[in-house]
């Protein structure tokens, strides 16, 4: 439950982040559903771009910061956001309330999606079984 898939040292940038997989208890193999909560100061993710997979958030409580390219968003209790895929307009949410926050994400599972994260030296590649591969942008492992 909620282990991340970052190498070091980014997987330290997501400390405070739980993240419940609720699709895979069900068997969902279309998309997934998960239940995040971020702690006070946490980040959801680096920000990031998929290339094709969709994304949808709804806050269930909380006030957290949405980072839309060079926008940012307050999102309160209810409201939600989607992230269409290809655009190349990364996204991440940072809790800089003092309360905790907790929401739901969406996301389809469409095969070959790649996610860059334009502040990283980071890049994920999903192969056909699902499983992702994070390397460095010049294609070195980690």
């Amino acid at each position: 439950m909620g282990k991340t898939i970052y190498p070091e040292p980014y997987a330290t940038l997501v400390q405070g982040r739980l993240k419940r997989k609720l699709g895979e208890f069900f068997g969902l193999t279309n998309f997934g559903v998960n239940l995040t909560h971020l702690s006070p100061g946490a980040i959801s993710a680096l920000a990031h771009s998929h290339s094709k997979q969709d994304e949808f958030i709804f806050v269930l409580e909380g006030t957290a910061t949405l980072v839309l390219g060079q926008d940012e968003l307050t999102l309160n209790p209810g409201d939600c956001y989607g992230f269409k895929a290809g655009t190349g307009i990364a996204h991440q949410l940072v809790n800089r309330s003092g309360d905790d926050v907790t929401y739901l994400e969406i996301g389809d599972r469409s095969e070959g999606d790649e996610v860059e994260y334009p502040n990283d030296d980071l890049k994920a590649t999903q192969s056909s079984n699902g499983e992702w591969t994070l390397t460095h942008k010049d294609g070195r492992s980690y």
